[in-house]
């Protein structure tokens, strides 16, 4: 669109927005490499509009943003870097309404080999088939709350490990952090759910004051991006 208009085009932090410190990146097999893979648009524009609002600079404090949609993404903003943050997109961190996060890799290796199920189930399993979905049957987050509020325990009980993760990769993050964290940031989708807030808030509270922003920024961040580009408040970059 923008080489047919003869104007410049932007893209403003893409899933693949890779600032990870090099020991975050370590994965304990000299084949892998963890990956930068995130919600970064919506955690820093998130985070962006919260320093704007309160007057401070989202540049010179530390926070953990939780992106709870479809995927969650778990991430340690340090100085304007998302120093640490689990791959969101391929089998990393908290599982989610339809992925399933982190696995026992070796009980997972385990059953691919007994041959009972294909790879593409598998696939599906990691990816758009797992989590919430696999328990449930359904990766519908409000109408699994509805079960849960109406008394479906087993609904409740999967819903409840879920906030269980999330809570656990912000208590990870914490740490990396030396527990210097100015405030964690609950957005996405699912921060709308005072269940699950309200369920991750208990176990993580003491870290940090816990932050609601509800839903999803995306289009009001690339503008913010675009214009701060043409105000001349941030420089671009190539992306290679």
């Amino acid at each position: 669109i923008a080489d047919e208009l003869k104007i410049p085009s932007y893209i403003v932090d893409p899933v693949v927005v890779d600032e990870m410190s090099e020991l975050a990146k370590v994965s304990g097999m000299p084949e892998l490499v963890r990956r930068s893979v995130f919600h970064a648009l919506n955690q820093k524009g998130v985070l962006k509009k919260y320093c704007k609002e309160l007057g401070i600079d989202y540049n010179e404090k530390t926070f953990i943003a939780v992106h709870m949609g479809g995927g969650i993404s778990v991430g340690l903003h340090k100085k304007g870097e998302v120093v640490d943050v689990n791959n969101a997109l391929d089998g990393d961190g908290p599982f989610t309404p339809e992925r399933a996060g982190t696995l026992p890799i070796g009980d997972f290796f385990k059953l691919y080999y007994t041959g009972q199920h294909s790879k593409e189930f598998l696939l599906r399993r990691l990816k758009g088939d797992g989590g919430i979905s696999a328990y449930l049957g359904t990766n519908n987050v409000k109408e699994v709350m509805d079960r849960v509020l109406s008394g479906d325990e087993k609904a409740k009980k999967i819903i409840d490990a879920m906030c269980y993760q999330i809570a656990k990769e912000i208590g990870g993050l914490a740490a990396v952090a030396e527990g210097a964290v100015d405030a964690i940031i609950l957005t996405g989708g699912m921060a709308y759910s005072d269940y699950i807030c309200e369920e991750i808030t208990k176990r993580v509270a003491f870290i940090a004051k816990v932050v609601r922003v509800p839903g999803e920024f995306e289009m009001q961040s690339l503008y913010d991006g675009g214009a701060r580009v043409l105000n001349g408040v941030e420089d671009v970059k190539e992306y290679i």
